[in-house]
């Protein structure tokens, strides 16, 4: 998984260096390589790479940020459905108070272990150890699954003593299959959806493009300046991407309080 920074600091880092070795060989090129047709030549080229670019960088970016909202939307429907679930258990009675605790203590886990870097919903009722295993992944899926699989067990052991009760019973039973089905699909969602290849490939596009900026620029202050501003907004392009795309970590991450609020509607109505 890559890093904002790291990307944003690599891409910068590399634009620059692309654009220095541009101006660099520009001082060795004899002079008749300077001539005018041949600049509006290499500005020709350049105008081609740099359309290519900026739309695979649009595309790139309406992804990231396409998952990112997908990902958002996908919390607040699992939240809701985990709601609903409480709703039905404790209308069940007290029968249904075991399989609360469970998704009570399941919810409160899935918030510590997503969101690390957030403060941890208060309460000892919950295990305290869960935290990503890695750097490449976001939630500690095995845990969690079986935390929630406990709910699901004592869901199934609810006893039926009426029509009532085997209908909210039944009604409790595909919630969970919902809650389950929503809790892998976020699983699996968590894991980045940027090819690395293809976006090495853009890096090495973004790279030619700065390097060919380098061969036609004037040597003053104004058109290094000028390429240092380009590279340092296409670098915070690079970071936005990228930012979008981690989810859970850096700047612009998926928002916790969906299961903040759910986990409230369970505490209050323990």
């Amino acid at each position: 998984m890559l890093f904002p920074a790291t990307a944003a600091m690599g891409a910068f880092t590399g634009l620059v260096i692309a654009a220095l070795i541009g101006l660099g060989i520009r001082r060795l090129l004899p002079e008749e390589h300077k001539a005018q047709e041949t600049v509006q030549l290499v500005q020709l080229v350049n105008g081609m790479l740099v359309t290519f670019a900026a739309l695979m960088l649009s595309l790139l970016t309406a992804s990231a940020k396409t998952s990112f909202d997908t990902v958002t939307d996908d919390f607040h429907v699992f939240a809701s459905d985990l709601i609903q679930l409480d709703t039905t258990l404790r209308t069940y009675g007290s029968e249904g108070d075991r399989a609360r605790v469970l998704l009570r203590s399941y919810t409160a886990a899935m918030i510590a272990s997503t969101w690390p870097h957030e403060p941890r919903p208060p309460g000892d009722y919950y295990p305290r150890d869960l935290s990503p295993k890695d750097a490449a992944d976001d939630i500690d899926d095995i845990r969690l699954d079986e935390m929630l699989n406990e709910a699901g067990k004592e869901v199934r052991r609810l006893p039926v003593t009426d029509p009532y009760h085997q209908a909210l019973r039944s009604e409790g039973l595909e919630q969970f299959a919902r809650a389950m089905s929503a809790h892998w699909k976020l699983i699996e969602e968590a894991h980045s959806s940027i090819s690395l290849p293809f976006f090495l490939t853009l890096a090495f596009w973004l790279f030619v493009i700065f390097l060919s900026f380098g061969l036609i620029a004037p040597h003053n202050a104004l058109a290094v300046v000028t390429i240092g501003l380009g590279s340092i907004l296409l670098a915070s392009v690079v970071y936005v991407i990228v930012d979008f795309d981690t989810l859970f970590r850096g700047f612009i991450i998926v928002p916790s309080q969906p299961l903040r609020d759910a986990l409230v509607h369970m505490s209050l109505s323990t």
